[in-house]
Parts: C-alpha cells; structure tokens; sequence
C-alpha cells in the first residue's frame, strides 16, 4: 500500500474544548476532511472565519476515488491559495476519444479555444488531492490563521436548534460537547450527520456494476480520455481509460448486474479482466479496485435551518463525467462567501436560501446529465442498444451524430440563471457571461482576468469609466479597470463585449456575474448589490 495512506496528517490531539466546563461555541463547524471539506475551512477561514473541522479519520482516503478536477474547480483551487500544486502534480489533457467495438468513431477536445490559464481537465489521485488541501489548511494554521483540524474526532450527535447546533464528539480521550453558529455537513455520500438528522435521497440507481481499477504501469498510452463501448476485452459492456500521475492508470470495466461483487473484486479475477485489455506483455501492479453501482440521488433542500450540507453528502451522481468532487467544490465555491456575510451581519440569513436555490439547480443539471450518460452507456431495452449503436456507427463519418454520443458529458460549470440573487443584464452583451454564469478567463497584460477577481465584491469596467470605488450601502467596491486597446487578444472584447463598446460587471466573491450595464450608474450598481447580499 501506497504509505502516504498510513501517515496522519492531522493527527489526533486533545483540545482545549475537552476540559471546558461548557460547551464552546465556534462560528462554524465542518464535519469531514475530505476535498469538499478541507475547500470549506480553506475558504473561510481565508475571511477571517474561524473553523475547526472534525473526521474520526487524520489521514487522506484510501485508494484515488475521484480522479478528474475541471477547469473551474481549478481556478477556484487558484482562489484557495493552492492551485499550482494541483495542476503541477496532475497529469494535464482536453482531449477524449471514443471507441466502438474496436475502432476509434468519435474525438472531442474540451477546450477548443485558446485564452485560459486553466485547462479543460486534469487527472489527480483523490490521495494527492487531500494532501494538498491539507497540507494548505495546516499552512494558514501555521501562520495564525483560526482554523483547528480534528483527527480522530468522531461527531456522533447533532442537534440543531434555533440559534445554535449542538454537537457530541467521541474521542480517543472519551467524548465531548462543542456548539456551533453553523454546521457545514461534508461527510461523504454515507453522511452520518444527514442520517443523525432522518434526513435522505431522492433519486434513481441504476442497476449496473463497475469494475474500477488503479494498476500502476509503465505503459505509452497517449495522454487522453479513451472510452470504448462493446470492446472486444469486454463484450457487450464499455471500458475508461485514464492517466494519473506516478504512472497510475485508472480502468472502469462495466461487469452487468447480476454479479458476486465479493468474487469480480478478488485479485485472480480482476487481473485477466485488465490483462485482456491491455495485453498479456504489459506488466502491471494494482493499486485498488472497488465495484461501485451507478446512483443519481440528492437530498430534497441542501439547508435545513443551521446545518447546510455540500458535496456527496448533499448529491450523488455516477462517476461518468467526473461531476462529483468537482460539484462539491462549487458547492462550496457559492455557500462560503454568503455565510462569511451572514456572520459579519451584512447580509440576512435567508442570502443561504440562495445556496439552496442555486445548488439544487447545479445539482439537477448534474443529474439529468448524468442520468442521460448512464442510460446511453447501458441500454435497458433493445431499441435503446440499436439506437446507440446506430449513433456510434453513424458518429465516425457524420458530424450531426457526434453530439449524441454520450460517453459521460463531463463537468461544466452552472450558470445560475433565474437566480433570486441576480440582477440587471444589459442587452447587447455576450450570453456566456450573462448574470449567473462564472467569469470566462481572458489574458490580461501578462497575467489572467480570472486571477484578478474573486474573495469579495468587485466591478469589472471595460473601456468604461468608472470611480476607483463605489460605497454600496457602506461597503467599498473597488473597480477593476481594462482597456480592450491593451489587452494582447481579442478574447477580453468576445468573451464580455461583443459588439458593444463598453460594459460594467458586478461580480460576486465566487467569481460569478451578478449583474452587468453598458455603462456605469451608481444607484443601479448599489440595487444590484443589495440584491446580491439578500437585500433585494
């Protein structure tokens, strides 16, 4: 075993909060070490939240679980303070093809564009993802920051109430009590703090099973998605192929339904599996295998009063499309900045029904698409299989059929349109940074626009002028200015002014629209600013 698996990273320490004669009360809780949760206390306590975070783990997870990180999930890491280590360590690709039988039908490259500091995808181990997370909230302890990890602290009780959620914790030393202002639910698709609290899925599982495998090889595989549907290693099923780092690879074989899960994931079964696809000359190590079965599945509302759930805890999709942690840390991405405001008494604590509202949609998509992918990659019907394999055939000549081939749409950001919380959209200005939509990178000087925006409130005046701040009903606003005649590319012009001449954004803290004008007025600005922060 991979002994990064073995070394506590946060370990086990007794705290103060066990020999208080009370309960302490912290602003926020977070229960779960995982990306979605250590992103939570990175987030916050980046605002000056104090935080502490509780696992009965102190390590990282065992095996790579998830693998693909997204563009936007990775320049919200770049918000966090830790981006390059992911995508320095991460083996970078935007290119997917798709097989049928055994030839190649179909190719797609996720970032056709150029203009982005980010790629379309990288692939990284869910290991090394937690390690770098970790090792970056253990970072901003060193340097003074509130934030306390709590390995080996176990919550075993939660009781929320009207002002305060309460909170028993087993321990290594015995148990104790600890409050919270808000309880941030981050503890995995089993999430013992949403069964603590009677809560449940909706939803759908499919009835499928997957063979999922890391082998560690030496293999010349190019650097790409490959997915094939009925492969001659594994008829009538479908295989993924994908390169990590530390020449990882991970394998999904597709096994049907009516399998021994015990039986498939013994190592004198999987190994010929693998080796009918890669060749008996290819020499290789497992690293893990699971089986998973496919689920689309989330709860009714992801705020139930003072405890707000995020990730897989609060949704479940299938793995196809890579739409798990990468939801998670937009989950995240939109709830810290609105609890930061409602702690500070700048915002009502209705701004969360925003989280709510938002995330339920983002969740939804992720859903439908993944529900569609799942349904294409296996057909419950006869007609189904004909019509896919038609559409497979009919993709490797004809362009029309490309777009129906459904390997696993992968993870695209939610553009949050019909949001409470957005405001005026001007005519006459590109859709794709309409309100609700994240910002759309651009180079600007020799650096990059998304690096210039996020953590607070922020206008983006292009050939617009614009006061240096504006007071939004006492909040300064400062104003980031551009000129399209100085930029090096045309891509700051297309991607937000399109044939107009000038434009004003509001931005959000997540680096998502709020509102945007053709030119600057002062009394609409502070409208939408007040609707943004649940004054509307």
């Amino acid at each position: 075993m991979n002994k990064i698996f073995e070394v506590p990273l946060y370990p086990y320490e007794r705290s103060p909060d066990q020999d208080a004669a009370a309960p302490v009360r912290h602003p926020v809780v977070v229960i779960g070490a995982g990306p979605v949760g250590l992103a939570a206390a990175i987030d916050l306590v980046q605002q000056d939240v104090p935080v502490v975070v509780l696992d009965d783990n102190d390590k990282v997870s065992w095996g790579s679980r998830a693998i693909c990180y997204a563009k936007r999930p990775l320049e919200i890491l770049d918000r966090l303070g830790c981006g390059d280590a992911f995508v320095d360590k991460g083996v970078v690709w935007n290119l997917g093809k798709v097989y049928f039988d055994e030839r190649q039908v179909y190719q797609f490259d996720l970032l056709p564009e150029d203009g982005h500091k980010r790629p379309a995808f990288i692939n990284l181990q869910q290991y090394l993802f937690e390690q770098f997370l970790a090792e970056r909230a253990l970072a901003l302890q060193a340097a003074g920051k509130p934030i306390s990890l709590r390995g080996r602290n176990k919550v075993v009780s939660v009781e929320p109430g009207a002002d305060r959620v309460a909170l028993t914790v087993e321990t290594p030393d015995g148990p104790y009590r600890l409050e919270a202002d808000w309880l941030i639910a981050c503890d995995g698709a089993a999430s013992p703090t949403r069964n603590m609290m009677g809560l449940d899925f909706e939803g759908r599982v499919f009835e499928d099973n997957f063979l999922i495998a890391d082998v560690i090889m030496d293999a010349g595989f190019p650097t790409e998605r490959r997915f094939w549907f009925d492969p001659p290693f594994n008829r009538g099923q479908s295989a993924l192929l994908h390169k990590q780092p530390d020449n990882v690879w991970r394998i999904d074989l597709q096994l049907g339904w009516d399998i021994d899960k015990e039986e498939e994931q013994k190592v004198e079964n999987v190994v010929p599996r693998l080796k009918a696809m890669l060749g008996d000359d290819v020499d290789f190590e497992l690293e893990w295998v699971s089986i998973y079965t496919f689920q689309c599945r989330r709860m009714e509302k992801f705020r139930h009063g003072r405890v707000l759930f995020a990730g897989d805890s609060a949704h479940l999709v299938s793995p196809f499309g890579a739409r798990g942690a990468n939801s998670g840390l937009q989950d995240i991405d939109n709830l810290c900045w609105k609890l930061k405001l409602v702690l500070d008494g700048k915002a009502p604590d209705s701004l969360l029904d925003s989280y709510d509202v938002e995330r339920v949609q983002g969740a939804d998509e992720n859903l439908l698409n993944s529900t569609r992918s799942t349904d294409f990659i296996t057909p419950k019907s006869k007609v189904s299989r004909l019509f896919r394999d038609a559409v497979l055939d009919l993709s490797e000549e004809l362009p029309f059929a490309r777009p129906l081939v459904n390997s696993g749409r992968l993870s695209v950001p939610c553009v949050h349109d019909g949001s409470p919380i957005n405001g005026a959209d001007a005519t006459g200005l590109p859709a794709r940074t309409r309100p609700g939509a994240p910002a759309c990178d651009a180079p600007v000087g020799e650096g990059w626009l998304i690096d210039r925006l996020g953590n607070r409130f922020q206008l983006l005046a292009i050939d617009a002028p614009v006061p240096e701040t504006v007071d939004c009903d006492g909040t300064a606003v400062e104003t980031v200015s551009l000129s399209c005649a100085d930029m090096p590319t045309d891509d700051l012009r297309d991607r937000y002014l399109g044939e107009a001449g000038s434009a004003v954004y509001l931005m959000r803290p997540d680096q998502h629209v709020a509102a945007r004008w053709r030119t600057f007025d002062e009394s609409a600005v502070a409208a939408a600013f007040r609707t943004a922060t649940g004054h509307g």
